[in-house]
C-alpha cells in the first residue's frame, strides 16, 4: 500500500515509528498509509530549515519571485492531479476541489509581487544631513499548521508568501488528507526552491508540540477549531513566538424583507451546503426578518433542496460529498437530533441521504432546521456540516444583536436592496468579513482574511498585506555621514529635527 511520508531537506522520507490509515470518506475504505513523524524527525525538518535560511534570506527578492512564478505555472499544469488527491482523501467533488486550487494559486500570484511588497519607506534630510528609511526583513524559520477542509488552499495562504519574504518554512498539514499538500510542496521544489526552504512533516500532537516549543521557530500560523487555536496561540506567544491562530465560526446570513429572495436562496444553497458545509466561511444560520420573510424563505429553500445531489467524487454532477470521518458525521447527526429534541422543526432531514451503491462512506444530506433558538446546541456550536438553521427575528437590530452576541465573529452577510441598511450593517456589525448580497465574503488574495472575537487570536490576519507584515519585521535605519572638515560638539538634548 502507498505510504505518504514527509518532505525534509528536499528529500521524501517515509521512515516511521507509527502509521495512520488514510481513508476515502466517500467509501470508508483505506486508500493509503500515512507515516507519522516523530519528534526527532520534526527536529530534523527544523534543522534543515535553519541551515537553508541564511542563503535563502540573502537571495534577492526578484529571484525568489521567479520561483513563485514557476510554481504558479506548475500548479496550473497539474490541477487535475491535485484535485484527484483532494477528492480521494477529503471527498470533495472535483468542481469544488478545482475552486479551492484556484484560490490557492491566487495567493501564489500575490507572492510573485514580493519585490514590490517588501519596499520600505525612505525620507531624506529628516535632520541636518540625516536620512531615514525602513525595510522589512524576514523572521527566520516559521511554521504552519493547517486543517483538513482545505488541504491545498490554506497551506498556500501561508508558505508562498512566507518564503517569498525570505523565511524558511516547516508545514504540518492535517493527518486526514495530506497527499495533496505534499504533492503541491513537491511542485514548489520542482519550481526551484532550494532544499530545506520548505519542509513538510506529517503527524499528530507530537509534531505540533515540537513546532510550538522549539526556539528556532520564530512564528506560527494556524487554522483550525477555536479551542485548539486558543491553545496554540497561548503556547506560541508564551514562548516568545509571533502567532496568528484562526479558529471557528458561526456565520449568519441576514435576510431583509426587501431582499431578492430567489437570488438569496440560490446564494444560500451554495454557501450552506457547498463542500458539505466544512468551510469556516459556510453560512450555517439564516436570520429571517419578519414572519412573512421567514415563511417564504423556508418554502423556497425546501423546494430548492429537493434537487440537491449528494455523493462521491466519481460524479462531478454531485453538489457535495461526504464528511471527513465517521466521527464527524456522527457529531453532525447528533446536533440535528438535538435540535429536534430541543423543539426546532426539521424541515429537510439529511440524516439518511439517498446515495449511489458505491457511496458507503460518511454522508449527511442537506438539512434545513426551522424555528431555531439561540439557546439551542445547533445554534451555539459550529456544526461544520451541510446544515442550515433558520432563526426568526422582528428587525435588523435584533438580527445584528444575534451576530454580535455570538462568541465567533468570522463572517456574516446581509441580503437587501436597501443601501442605507447595508451601510449601517457593514459599519456596525461585529465580524471580520462582511458581505452585502455576497454569502461567502472570502477576501481576494491581495486583501487579508481574518475574523473577530474568538475566530482569530493574534493581531494580524492571514495572507494579503497582513501576511507580509506577519512574516517580516520592520527595521528602521537612520544614517548620517559627518563632514570631515567640521568639528562638532557634544549635545545632551534629546535629538530632534
Amino acid at each position: 500500500m502507498e505510504i505518504v511520508g514527509h518532505l525534509i531537506g528536499g528529500e521524501r522520507v517515509t521512515e516511521n515509528v507509527k502509521t495512520l490509515p488514510l481513508n476515502n470518506p466517500a467509501t470508508g475504505r483505506q486508500e493509503a498509509e500515512l507515516a507519522m513523524a516523530s519528534s526527532d524527525q520534526t527536529m530534523l525538518a527544523i534543522k534543515a530549515a535553519t541551515e537553508a535560511y541564511p542563503a535563502w534570506r540573502a537571495t534577492p527578492p526578484a529571484k525568489r519571485a521567479q520561483v513563485m512564478f514557476r510554481f504558479k505555472a506548475l500548479l496550473e499544469a497539474h490541477v487535475d492531479e491535485i484535485c484527484a488527491l483532494v477528492s480521494r482523501e477529503h471527498g470533495k467533488i472535483p468542481h469544488d476541489a478545482a475552486g479551492e486550487v484556484q484560490r490557492g494559486i491566487e495567493n501564489v500570484e500575490f507572492a510573485c509581487f514580493v519585490p514590490e511588497l517588501l519596499k520600505g519607506e525612505f525620507s531624506k534630510n529628516v535632520g541636518p544631513g540625516i536620512d531615514s528609511w525602513s525595510e522589512f526583513q524576514p523572521l527566520g524559520v516559521v511554521a504552519g499548521i493547517t486543517p483538513f477542509n482545505f488541504p491545498v488552499m490554506v497551506p498556500l495562504w501561508m508558505y508562498p508568501l512566507a518564503i517569498a519574504c525570505g523565511n524558511t518554512f516547516v508545514l504540518k498539514p492535517s493527518e486526514r488528507d495530506p497527499s495533496a499538500t505534499l504533492y503541491v510542496a513537491q511542485l514548489a521544489h520542482e519550481a526551484g526552491l532550494p532544499p530545506g526552504v520548505l519542509n513538510v512533516v506529517n503527524g499528530d500532537r507530537e509534531v505540533v508540540e515540537v513546532l510550538l516549543n522549539d526556539p528556532a521557530i520564530q512564528a506560527v500560523s494556524f487554522v483550525g477549531s477555536t479551542p485548539v487555536a486558543e491553545s496554540v496561540y497561548a503556547t506560541a506567544t508564551n514562548g516568545g513566538k509571533r502567532c496568528q491562530a484562526l479558529g471557528g465560526a458561526k456565520n449568519h446570513a441576514i435576510v431583509m424583507p426587501d431582499a431578492d429572495l430567489d437570488n438569496a436562496v440560490q446564494a444560500l444553497m451554495g454557501a450552506a451546503f457547498g463542500s458539505s458545509g466544512e468551510r469556516c466561511m459556510a453560512i450555517s444560520v439564516a436570520v429571517a426578518i419578519g414572519e412573512q420573510t421567514a415563511t417564504s424563505l423556508v418554502e423556497k429553500l425546501k423546494a430548492e433542496m429537493s434537487s440537491l445531489k449528494v455523493g462521491g467524487a466519481q460524479d462531478n454532477n454531485n453538489d457535495f460529498g461526504p464528511l471527513i470521518t465517521a466521527e464527524h458525521r456522527d457529531k453532525v447527526v447528533g446536533l440535528i437530533t438535538s435540535a429536534e429534541r430541543e423543539g426546532a422543526v426539521i424541515v429537510v432531514d439529511g440524516r439518511s441521504p439517498k446515495l449511489a451503491d458505491e457511496d458507503t462512506g460518511f454522508f449527511v444530506g442537506g438539512t434545513l432546521i426551522d424555528q431555531v433558538q439561540s439557546s439551542m446546541s445547533c445554534y451555539r456550536q459550529e456544526i461544520f456540516g451541510p446544515v442550515l438553521c433558520i432563526v426568526h427575528v422582528d428587525n435588523l437590530d435584533e438580527a445584528m444583536q444575534l451576530v454580535d452576541d455570538h462568541e465567533y465573529g468570522n463572517g456574516t452577510c446581509l441580503f437587501t436592496r436597501d443601501g442605507e441598511a447595508a451601510r449601517y450593517f457593514s459599519d456596525n456589525i461585529k465580524a471580520g468579513m462582511v458581505g452585502i448580497n455576497v454569502p461567502l465574503p472570502v477576501p481576494v488574495s491581495y486583501h487579508s482574511f481574518g475574523g473577530w472575537k474568538r475566530s482569530l487570536f493574534g493581531d494580524l490576519s492571514a495572507y494579503g498585506p497582513d501576511g507580509v507584515r506577519f512574516y517580516t519585521r520592520r527595521k528602521t535605519i537612520t544614517q548620517r555621514w559627518p563632514s570631515s572638515t567640521v568639528r562638532e560638539s557634544s549635545s545632551f538634548s534629546f535629538p530632534s529635527s
